[in-house]
């Protein structure tokens, strides 16, 4: 298990980002990482670049930063409606999942969300008003407000149904 060390070039998922000596297997670096252009060898020269790698490294992160905070307060002000079909005794057919919202969000918004930044404990199953947090960036968090109505030709639930 020999290890050699890289500089990285690009933001690697879960490996690290750009600038960032890490050490991975050889066999990792010289058929992967290397021939793709995805890092260099930590050698002395190569080690001087690292300054510069951290200087695109910062200007990325600061773009993705105002992206997120851009785009936190598109979604605050954004308010989603949703149709479920409920049946006798106020039982759902289906839910509303974090693909559904996330699908709504582009409809209405244009704004592109990934289903997995959508932080939805459960798939939602009643009628009502819902805040689902959205993880949108380390640093920026916000949330988006969907209400779930019945849908038309479905049954309300009555007062005796949500009793029980």
């Amino acid at each position: 298990m020999a290890t050699v060390e890289v500089i990285l070039k690009e933001k690697i998922e879960g490996l690290g980002a750009e600038a960032d000596v890490v050490k991975v297997r050889r066999g990792y670096a010289r058929n992967f990482l290397l021939p793709q252009d995805r890092a260099y060898e930590a050698t002395q020269s190569n080690l001087r670049h690292v300054a510069k790698l951290k200087e695109v490294r910062a200007k990325r992160e600061a773009e993705e930063l105002a992206d997120a905070e851009n785009t936190a307060t598109k979604l605050r002000k954004l308010r989603l409606s949703t149709e479920l079909s409920i049946g006798q005794g106020g039982k759902a057919f289906g839910s509303v999942t974090t693909a559904d919202v996330a699908a709504l969000i582009s409809e209405k918004s244009r704004l592109t969300i990934d289903r997995h930044q959508l932080l939805l404990d459960a798939p939602i199953k009643t009628l009502g008003s819902f805040e689902i947090p959205v993880k949108l960036h380390p640093d920026v968090d916000a949330s988006v407000t969907v209400r779930v109505v019945a849908a038309e030709g479905s049954e309300e639930p009555t007062a005796d149904s949500e009793d029980e």
